[in-house]
């Protein structure tokens, strides 16, 4: 029997993996509906639950819940014994059901509904070259992308990256009065745990998406931070009336903005002396290469169908999509002036760290 040729065993497999793929996002798409409808919550308690149970726990239709849980058990996202009764155990509530832990990815479920809401306006963009707007992108976008970072931006953020700017890092630990600027801060999560961490410390977050800055609001009462935090809606020209900063924190943000060396100008001239700005953007690879590995493969994604979308809204928009590597950061900051643009000493799997100095 004659052997498959190369081109042959190249085409299965790539049926092969879009098969997988389609597979896996309707998976993901039902951990959408877990996250939203509450279910994931309801089954924190690891307890045998029944799809009754569930219904009326999540109020929800008890013949979808049955279904979901089906789905769910199938995947093996929940366990189920043979009494038909299903479980969530403790290492799948930290993925699925706990904000704040490391492991927490449920939040990519969001992101990907928000991009799935705007697919026929991508389509349009790309004839005309026109962009879609961020708020089009929806509530269920704004969540995941807060949602998605909320976990280093509550654990990592204050400790290691933070330790990695030793001169600032002291004095917030010895309880000076740092003020602090969170450009681009979302949701709020950022700037939050930054003024947990360090109570004595100003922190003012700020964002030009109005929903965001409503959301981040919220999050701060919630998290009993309401009166020591400040959140402006606004854009990079509030920095010199907000200022000055002895740090200004870009945490995935600079690869978003439509005029970056406009904004890091803005920053700098908005530095204390001797203050720093810290640009927190993704660990992509040096050079373009392809095939790539999964984190550039990942972070194309989040390009063609949001970041670069995004930017081209704004007429003359710098567009530099998701893939903001380390050559573009250093780049962009000497544009702006600074003297110095320092990859960081930090080993994070998915950021990359750089201090800008004047």
């Amino acid at each position: 029997m004659e052997s498959a040729s190369p081109s042959t065993d190249r085409r299965e497999a790539l049926v092969g993996r879009l098969t997988e793929s389609a597979l896996n996002t309707m998976e993901i798409c039902c951990v959408y509906l877990g996250d939203r409808l509450g279910l994931y919550r309801a089954l924190r308690s690891g307890l045998p639950t029944t799809a009754a149970e569930l219904a009326a726990a999540a109020g929800i239709n008890r013949r979808y819940a049955r279904e979901w849980l089906e789905q769910q058990a199938v995947a093996g996202f929940v366990d189920v014994d043979d009494a038909r009764r299903f479980s969530l155990d403790d290492a799948h509530v930290r993925v699925l059901a706990s904000p704040e832990d490391m492991s927490h990815v449920a939040p990519f479920a969001h992101l990907l509904a928000g991009i799935g809401g705007v697919l026929p306006q991508l389509v349009e963009a790309y004839r005309t070259g026109g962009g879609v707007p961020y708020a089009g992108y929806g509530h269920a976008f704004r969540h995941g992308q807060g949602h998605i970072n909320r976990p280093a931006f509550t654990h990592v953020l204050p400790t290691e990256w933070l330790a990695a700017l030793p001169d600032l890092h002291e004095r917030l630990r010895d309880g000076a009065a740092c003020r602090i600027a969170d450009v681009g801060c979302g949701q709020g999560w950022s700037t939050i745990g930054v003024a947990r961490a360090f109570p004595s410390a100003e922190v003012t977050g700020l964002d030009l998406d109005d929903a965001s800055i409503a959301d981040a609001r919220r999050h701060a009462v919630d998290a009993g931070v309401g009166d020591e935090v400040r959140f402006v809606a606004g854009d990079a020209s509030a920095l010199s009336r907000l200022g000055p900063f002895d740090l200004v924190m870009v945490l995935e943000t600079l690869h978003d903005l439509a005029r970056p060396v406009e904004f890091l100008a803005a920053a700098r001239a908005a530095l204390a002396p001797g203050g720093a700005v810290l640009v927190v953007d993704e660990k992509v690879a040096d050079e373009f290469a392809a095939p790539g590995d999964e984190t550039e493969r990942m972070m194309y994604g989040w390009s063609v169908l949001h970041c670069l979308p995004t930017q081209l809204v704004e007429d003359d928009s710098a567009a530099l999509g998701t893939v903001l590597r380390a050559a573009d950061v250093r780049r962009l900051a000497s544009e702006a002036g600074f003297s110095r643009a320092d990859v960081l000493d930090v080993d994070d799997e998915l950021f990359r760290l750089y201090r800008l100095d004047r």
